[in-house]
């Protein structure tokens, strides 16, 4: 049941990721945002052509030039050869008077398929053609509509609609400029050319279901990732609700910004914040992974896609590996400044790259980077949010729970001392291995000094703090197991009260797995053969341990150096061999316990471990020399 509310849970995630960013991504109804006026001042951000567009001229330059070419229009008419008399062009008195009505000065007379200019003083009315000939004259020419219709039209169409071109990354306007006429012409010709691009295309169901697809995909390869490399973070809930809330919080916010705003402002966001915050608490090919899926959803709907790509994805790598290892909070300082440095030389590269002249650069790309920089650093902030929220732990977090100086280790020091000391023998041979076989140093080092807290309620019981009786040895064997193993639980209660992260909660609860008392149990097996008894008369599972075993790398570590540390105190001789003999009994004894099935340590992994604690516990335990005494003379 939990498995398969899991697996809706992981697929909710992803879909909800991905139906929130098609949802928000720009759908191009409206692509150019901008409102201006003439001779108000430019509210957005800086503007560039992305590509070469013509200038279209105003409503006005057009109707002049139509006027001006209609000036020389004249209208076209047919002339009847038969009808033709004296050579006399004869309209009718209304056709006469609409000529004369309209302005024409001329008119095109077609005889026998040849045009002839005749001015329209020349032409006579039925009339005036009887008053100059004193014969009846019937109108000789006929409007032909057909051609002067086609006439007019060409000498139209023949009007260029554009004057000039802008090309391919020249500046149009920046933040605070006054719009003039000019600029006011090119960007309404910009508008209109954004317009005509998108409106066959973009805006059409086809787009919409493009760029779902697109958003898809990306969400399924980012799932598939988790899938393959890091399938225990796909199977957590919590770390699966990080990343949507992570990704989504960058994605949605760019969109809304180039729905909305403008976008020059793209800029201003931090998407280094997504590496940086990934990196924090996973490791760097997750980090790198989940920038870069966020970086192709958001290009969709980014000004110059591949410049924005190219920007941001070199930019995350560099924060990545300045922040390798973050344990200090001046760090993410340092990797403000390689942010900065990077975003500043690579938009200068590529500017001179795209249009040939480092006088194209834009000076307020620099005011957005350094902007951008600044809020890189309150990423701090988001971390502690995210650590609180989905119970994550960062490297500083790790380092501060490791100062022994804190409240609660000094109370440690002082109630349980003898344990106090085996847990920094504990740490420092854990440490060693970790760093051995590539496992989280820090992480080890820590849920190793708090693994035994639990033995500050009853440090009397434990051998490790008493300087007389042993109370324990008073008590029945099962009574006495049940004392040592509800340290255990004892130290859960006082990692919860001090709301300790649940890493390190796990090493307190998995230090021991469900491994048994030994000494308790044997006592009391050999107790029931005296007895007459047998092994199985004694309930184990009194003496065990309630688990759970070891679920990490670090964990298991913890528990070798834990039982091994304890039992190299019980050693009769400390010399090499005794040492080694004991590292291997106690591994060989847990692997075959099963107190590792569910670890992904390797058997090199075993021996280089085995190697480190022997080495360390060597020179722990090393012989001095007799410091010789001065002889007195005899």
């Amino acid at each position: 049941m939990k498995t398969s509310i899991r697996t809706t849970f992981q697929v909710l995630s992803l879909v909800a990721l991905a139906a929130l960013a098609i949802y928000l991504a720009p759908k191009y109804s409206n692509p150019f945002k901008y409102h201006f006026e003439v001779g108000q001042p430019w509210a957005y951000g800086l503007v560039t052509a992305e590509s070469n567009f013509a200038i279209y001229k105003t409503e006005a330059q057009l109707e002049a030039e139509r006027q001006q070419v209609l000036r020389d229009y004249t209208p076209c008419y047919m002339a009847d050869s038969t009808a033709l008399q004296d050579k006399l062009y004869v309209l009718s008195l209304a056709e006469m008077e609409r000529l004369q009505a309209q302005g024409y000065s001329k008119v095109s007379v077609l005889n026998n398929r040849v045009a002839t200019q005749v001015a329209v003083k020349d032409l006579y009315t039925p009339k005036e053609a009887y008053e100059k000939t004193h014969r009846n004259i019937v109108p000789n020419l006929q409007y032909d509509s057909i051609t002067s219709d086609n006439l007019r039209q060409n000498l139209l169409s023949s009007i260029s609609q554009t004057q000039g071109m802008v090309q391919a990354g020249e500046k149009i306007i920046d933040t605070g400029e006054i719009v003039s006429e000019r600029t006011y012409q090119i960007l309404e010709s910009l508008r209109r050319t954004i317009e005509e691009q998108n409106i066959s295309h973009r805006q059409s169901l086809t787009s919409t279901i493009g760029v779902g697809f697109y958003i898809v995909v990306l969400i399924a390869l980012f799932g598939m990732y988790l899938y393959t490399y890091r399938r225990k973070l796909l199977y957590n809930l919590r770390h699966m609700l990080f990343f949507t809330i992570l990704m989504a919080l960058l994605i949605a916010t760019a969109f809304l910004v180039l729905r909305h705003v403008s976008a020059g402002y793209i800029y201003l966001l931090p998407f280094a914040w997504v590496p940086i915050i990934a990196r924090v608490f996973y490791d760097s090919r997750t980090a790198i992974f989940i920038h870069l899926i966020t970086v192709l959803v958001v290009s969709i709907a980014a000004p110059a896609p591949y410049v924005f790509i190219l920007l941001q994805v070199i930019t995350g790598i560099v924060a990545v590996i300045s922040l390798r290892d973050m344990t200090q909070r001046a760090q993410l300082a340092q990797t403000a400044l390689f942010v900065f440095l990077t975003y500043s030389i690579v938009y200068t590269a590529t500017t001179m790259l795209v249009t040939g002249d480092i006088r194209n650069v834009e000076y307020t790309y620099y005011i957005y980077f350094a902007i951008n920089a600044v809020l890189v650093i309150c990423a701090y902030g988001l971390i502690f949010l995210f650590e609180r929220t989905f119970g994550l732990v960062s490297n500083i977090t790790l380092v501060e729970l490791t100062n022994v100086n804190s409240n609660l280790m000094l109370e440690f020091a002082e109630k349980a001392p003898g344990t106090f000391q085996h847990s920094l023998q504990v740490s420092n041979l854990a440490t060693e291995a970790a760093k051995r076989i590539g496992a989280k140093v820090l992480l080890v080092r820590t849920g190793a000094l708090y693994h035994d807290i639990g033995k500050m309620a009853h440090p009397e019981f434990f051998i490790e703090n008493q300087t007389g009786v042993n109370p324990l040895q008073s008590m029945p064997y099962a009574e006495a197991a049940k004392v040592i193993i509800n340290h255990v639980e004892e130290g859960e209660k006082i990692a919860r009260k001090h709301h300790l992260p649940e890493l390190i909660v796990h090493f307190i609860r998995s230090h021991h797995g469900t491994s048994v008392t030994r000494y308790f149990y044997n006592t009391a097996v050999n107790a029931a053969k005296n007895e007459g008894k047998t092994a199985a008369d004694v309930n184990k599972s009194d003496y065990s341990y309630p688990g759970p075993k070891p679920s990490t790398k670090e964990a298991a570590i913890l528990m070798m150096a834990d039982a091994i540390e304890a039992r190299s105190r019980s050693l009769n001789e400390l010399t090499e061999q005794a040492i080694a003999e004991m590292v291997d009994q106690m591994i060989d004894a847990q692997v075959a316990d099963g107190q590792f099935s569910e670890t992904v340590l390797s058997f090199k992994d075993l021996e280089d471990i085995r190697a480190v604690f022997k080495q360390k516990l060597i020179e722990i335990n090393h012989h001095r020399i007799m410091y010789p005494t001065i002889e007195e003379n005899k």
